[in-house]
């Protein structure tokens, strides 16, 4: 297998919290004594490894649809009242969401639940031997705890400190700078004790250069969480993983992998994953399941998706939804989510050169060997709109995908339609490649957080807003080495802050970093897509009501 996920249980029978709300009645001593347990790297992994299925869980499902979906990235309407869903989707697009929106009660009770579970993971481990195994557990159950922290100065803002377990009481919501200061100071008290290794033995596992790229994005948004820029930092921490490589090998990875960095068989070979999440549903629950959302219905079969097969036919006798017998079995995905055609046409598509182009399905589809790949429908099943008397007579189109999003039956309710037509609407994206070996809809694709070509391009925009460049790179060299990546298109000969906001959306697409773009590159408050709302403050989620509700002392955000 590409890796086995050795994270256990924290304890038998442990539950899920809310913060500033923990009542568990557990005798941890009970079950670990302080004689014979945790002791060796092994078993202090073991204690930690609740913390990494959780973040898991979250990275990719309530994450990502908080981060994506509220930007110009992606978008997720509705389609004949098939995931209309209480509205949570139509929300995050046009910036209408309220303190009840569902992702984002989901977001902020995931991160609590890290945070809670780091806060009791670290009382484990306060009389565990002393020495470096308990050092460096220690220093890593910090700087999740700092990651999770950070995810709420990023997306919430002023938030309760609660870092004790058994917790003293609920807590009041700190500043949003005070909570700034603290994820500083936790990551550079952990940084003297954090693995330096790579590869194997630390994929998936925070190490001392996880950390030094969380400060570097810590920095690189100081302006916004906390009124004062730290440019030059940003630069050192960055810094302290490009002085690296000789040893680490962080690299950018060539234009000829950068597609397979994110393949369902990626792992610790891809040289510029500094911090990844595993992904194997062999193993556990997935939770990736990007394919499930992002293929077109009529795509299963050329692209594998689970429970979907072309039997004995050779693909090009094969016309989707007419086609049957002979093993051939047209198991659909989902596939509600799109990117806004001016996301596609604004960033992609102008240099035929870029790899990057290729992570995109839109125009007309084709089976692997040219042949077009052919839909069987009725008139009226293509359009639900056709007012002809033949409605139900049979038609054969060739597969289109449209990258313009029309809202043709409730625009009101987010809604495209329910007909050929509108499940066809959307450019789509497969960076993370359909799984094909998976037996589920989950996929084996692990989820990069941090890449080596981010640390690049951080460096490169911290220089362009006043830091003082260093190593004798310049923001254009450093942009122009991942771009000599990326494509054969020649050297830029010149870089601004548009260009290099640019360069991170055709980048990152689909990494959950483009929200936080937007807001530092004052992108946020535009109209795009279906979206008009211009309110500044939504720059920050509300603070939602299970929150409010287990916390009475803490105060809804401004706006809300």
């Amino acid at each position: 297998m590409k890796k086995i996920l050795k994270l256990y249980l924290l304890m038998a029978g442990i539950t899920s919290v809310l913060w500033s709300c923990h009542k568990i009645d557990v005798t941890t001593n009970a079950l670990y004594t302080e004689s014979s347990f945790p002791q060796t790297d092994d078993q202090f992994q073991s204690v930690i490894g609740t913390v990494y299925t959780n973040l898991r869980g979250h990275y990719s499902l309530t994450y990502w649809f908080a981060q994506e979906l509220s930007s110009d990235e992606a978008i997720l309407p509705a389609f004949g009242g098939n995931w209309y869903d209480g509205n949570k989707y139509q929300e995050l697009h046009r910036h209408s969401w309220t303190k009840d929106n569902a992702w984002i009660n989901s977001a902020w009770s995931d991160v609590a639940s890290i945070i809670g579970l780091c806060n009791q993971t670290q009382y484990i481990f306060r009389k565990a031997p002393e020495g470096d195994s308990k050092n460096t557990a220690l220093a890593e159950i910090r700087t999740l705890r700092a990651y999770a922290y950070w995810e709420m100065l990023d997306m919430f803002g002023n938030v309760p400190l609660d870092t004790l377990y058994p917790s003293p009481g609920i807590q009041a919501a700190a500043s949003r700078k005070d909570v700034f200061n603290f994820v500083e100071a936790e990551l550079k008290a952990s940084l003297p004790y954090l693995k330096t290794a790579t590869g194997s033995a630390t994929y998936g596992k925070v190490t001392k250069w996880m950390a030094y790229a969380l400060l570097a994005k810590l920095y690189l948004n100081a302006q916004v969480y906390s009124g004062t820029s730290r440019w030059d930092d940003c630069i050192a921490a960055c810094d302290a993983i490009i002085s690296s490589t000789a040893t680490t090998g962080f690299a950018i990875e060539p234009r000829s992998s950068y597609l397979q960095m994110f393949y369902p068989n990626n792992g610790p070979a891809m040289k510029e994953f500094i911090f990844a999440i595993p992904y194997d549903p062999a193993t556990s629950n997935g939770y990736l399941f990007y394919s499930r959302y992002d293929l077109n219905r009529n795509l299963g079969i050329k692209y594998k998706y689970s429970g979907s097969t072309p039997g004995n036919y050779n693909f090009n006798q094969i016309i989707m939804n007419q086609t049957s017998g002979n093993g051939l079995v047209n198991a659909k995905p989902s596939g509600p989510r799109a990117t806004l055609s001016s996301f596609l046409n604004g960033y992609f598509l102008k240099d035929a050169n870029d790899i990057r182009n290729q992570q995109w399905l839109y125009g007309n589809q084709y089976w692997s060997d040219g042949s077009p790949l052919m839909v069987s429908t009725t008139k009226k099943g293509y359009d639900q709109f056709y007012a002809g008397s033949d409605g139900n007579a049979a038609i054969t189109y060739q597969l289109y995908l449209d990258s313009i999003i029309t809202l043709r039956q409730n625009p009101a309710q987010f809604d495209c339609g329910n007909d050929e037509i509108a499940w066809n609407m959307g450019a789509r994206n497969i960076k993370f490649y359909p799984d094909a070996g998976s037996a589920s809809r989950n996929q084996n694709n692990d989820a990069p957080v941090f890449r080596y070509s981010d640390i690049l391009l951080m460096k490169a925009e911290a220089i362009l807003r006043g830091g003082a460049a260093t190593q004798g790179q310049t923001a254009l060299s450093l942009v122009n080495t991942v771009r000599s990546n990326r494509t054969t298109s020649a050297a830029w000969t010149s870089v601004s802050l548009d260009d290099l906001y640019a360069e991170r959306c055709r980048e990152f697409t689909w990494e959950c970093w483009h929200r936080n773009d937007m807001i530092r590159f004052g992108k946020y408050e535009g109209s795009y897509g279906f979206k008009t709302n211009a309110d500044a403050y939504r720059q920050l989620f509300p603070i939602p009501t299970i929150a409010l509700l287990s916390n009475s002392k803490l105060n809804q955000n401004p706006g809300y």
